[in-house]
């Protein structure tokens, strides 16, 4: 029998796979998550996210040197503050550890983007996403002290903020608030579609955000639902975001490629710890080939649509990507 067509033809050898290949991974694609912490000379590794430190501020210029030489070109900072109070005050504190943390890393390399996470559960004592009110978090209430931190962050010299507390309307209320105080430019990636995922679990411990009592699902979504996904992106452009986020991205691919095939915007995708240490653990077991199987999960999110990937990883594939030159 002759065949004609054989599409093995196209598989023959690295050369030709690497011609007609559909999806490629690029450090371009990669946003670098950073904890920071209060004190001095802090480099301590986060025993659940293996690889990644906490870093006090004065710890931070041979970590961005080297992500810069890497070629890595976006950050993605978190803050832990010594104090925590029902209102998470030290997340708009002007000399807060994260505003601090922005100030460094542009004097280190004022061409990195820094993007900072707007939220309070790292800074409230009761660990949810705003401010209490009859056991709840009061989703009103809590856009004024979104918008501040905010506008801090801007101040400080942020280029982009990223709300990941899943109010009602606060990226209108962020937006207005930067606008009214001069930082039209400063851009918005939204936590748009942010599930109530058991996926987090390795991040609550590395920025000691653990709600004190009850569960964010009144806020965060529920994973067994995908229209809803469509609505809240849909409010987050009306309302004036820039870039829409998956979070998390492994179990949600097809959350990515609804968002891609519906809207023209760009979209992030969120590879949360939780997938970070199930495959650590996994290679340190020699379970599984470590590079091989990073590359096939990130490579899929991105088949699935999205044009960033915020990852712990961003390191390690930026360096296996240096290899391959």
């Amino acid at each position: 029998m002759s065949l004609r067509i054989r599409p093995r033809r196209l598989r023959l050898n690295n050369s030709i796979r690497s011609l007609i290949r559909e999806t490629k991974l690029s450090v371009d694609d990669l946003i670098y998550p950073l904890f920071l912490v209060e004190g001095e000379n802090i480099k301590e590794e986060i025993s659940s996210l293996p690889g990644n430190y906490h870093f006090s501020v004065d710890m931070l210029e041979e970590e961005i040197k080297e992500i810069s030489k890497l070629g890595i070109k976006a950050v993605l900072l978190f803050g832990i503050p010594k104090e925590k109070n029902p209102i998470g005050s030290e997340a708009y504190n002007d000399e807060g550890i994260v505003q601090r943390g922005i100030k460094e890393i542009k004097k280190i390399n004022k061409d990195i983007l820094v993007i900072t996470d707007i939220c309070m559960c790292q800074y409230t004592d009761h660990g949810h996403c705003g401010i209490i009110k009859n056991e709840d978090v009061d989703n009103d209430s809590t856009l004024d002290y979104l918008a501040k931190i905010a506008l801090s962050h801007a101040k400080a010299g942020a280029d982009m903020v990223a709300p990941s507390d899943m109010m009602d309307g606060r990226v209108a209320k962020i937006r207005e608030t930067l606008d009214a105080n001069g930082f039209t430019n400063v851009s918005i990636m939204a936590y748009s579609v942010k599930y109530a995922s058991a996926f987090y679990g390795p991040f609550r411990d590395a920025a000691y955000s653990k709600p004190q009592f009850g569960d964010r699902k009144t806020y965060q979504m529920d994973p067994s639902n995908s229209n809803e996904a469509l609505r809240e992106v849909e409010l987050d452009l009306l309302e004036g975001a820039d870039i829409v986020m998956v979070k998390p991205a492994l179990s949600y691919l097809d959350i990515i490629r609804r968002l891609k095939d519906n809207f023209n915007i760009p979209i992030a995708a969120y590879n949360v710890s939780g997938e970070y240490a199930m495959i650590k653990a996994s290679a340190q077991k020699g379970l599984v080939d470590e590079k091989t199987i990073v590359f096939e999960i990130l490579t899929s999110i991105k088949r699935a649509g999205a044009d960033i990937i915020i990852t712990y990883f961003a390191k390690d594939i930026a360096k296996w990507l240096m290899e391959e030159i």
